[in-house]
């Protein structure tokens, strides 16, 4: 019995303000991510002259399909360790802390002083994230949307398993100068609110096991040294009452 999961360690956000009569307002706090060194950008430029845009662009438009690692970093603009991109012709552009609109207005600025009637195009290519512990599918997921939850990223990964602890989960940030770490609960419906329920890009979520998966693991184990100790005491006394002397 007590490696027995109970129900009320496997719900997420329960609130008694949560109700069937009517939607319950949640205010929460998403900053706009900032670029860093090592993020990889597309940037498609676009003008009237086809040859022209075909030459700016690292591959051509029919060709930006490979949605793997490699192919992402291959096709698409990394930004080095002193925050820049490099464009053909145009040079370094700094877009480091700068939010992915904020670096297509610069991008747009640039390039404008080299070819006329040119839009930019500019996404974030390198937005990953890892996910491991007790979940059903552990490991490395990319993410095509500007916006993805704490939620999203351990849905990709296939939710926790009934031994994964909903009030444990270790997420790990990189931030400037290093990374930090924070624990976060997915019983408190404050995490809502936060701003570590929204992902960012290179985080890492470790979903820590609850005591009960050692429990069951000790009585597994358990259970085999009994089978194999009650097979040779079972053993022993036949050979007793066949041979008594």
């Amino acid at each position: 019995m007590s490696a027995c999961i109970s129900n009320r360690k496997l719900v997420y956000f329960p609130d008694p303000e949560f109700n069937t009569r009517a939607a319950t307002k949640i205010t929460n706090r998403r900053s706009a991510y900032q670029l860093q060194p090592r993020d990889i950008l597309s940037v498609r430029i676009k003008t009237l002259d086809e040859e022209t845009s075909e030459y700016f662009n690292i591959q051509s438009e029919g060709g930006f399909n490979q949605f793997n690692a490699a192919g992402i970093y291959i096709n698409g603009y990394s930004i080095d360790g002193d925050g820049n991109i490099e464009l053909p012709e145009v040079g370094k552009i700094k877009v480091q802390g700068l939010t992915i609109e904020e670096a297509q207005t610069m991008i747009q600025e640039k390039v404008s002083d080299f070819l006329a009637n040119v839009t930019i195009f500019v996404k974030l290519v390198s937005f990953k994230i890892t996910v491991l512990g007790e979940v059903n599918n552990p490991g490395l997921y990319y993410i095509y949307n500007e916006q993805a939850t704490i939620l999203e990223g351990l849905g990709m990964a296939g939710d926790l398993t009934d031994f994964g602890n909903r009030e444990n989960i270790t997420l790990i940030r990189q931030v400037e100068g290093g990374s930090e770490a924070i624990l976060l609960n997915l019983k408190d419906p404050n995490l809502i609110q936060s701003q570590y329920y929204y992902l960012s890009p290179n985080d890492a979520i470790y979903v820590q096991p609850l005591e009960e998966k050692n429990i069951r693991s000790n009585l597994s184990a358990f259970s085999i040294l009994s089978i194999v100790f009650g097979a040779v005491s079972s053993t022993i006394l036949i050979l007793n009452y066949l041979y008594p002397d």
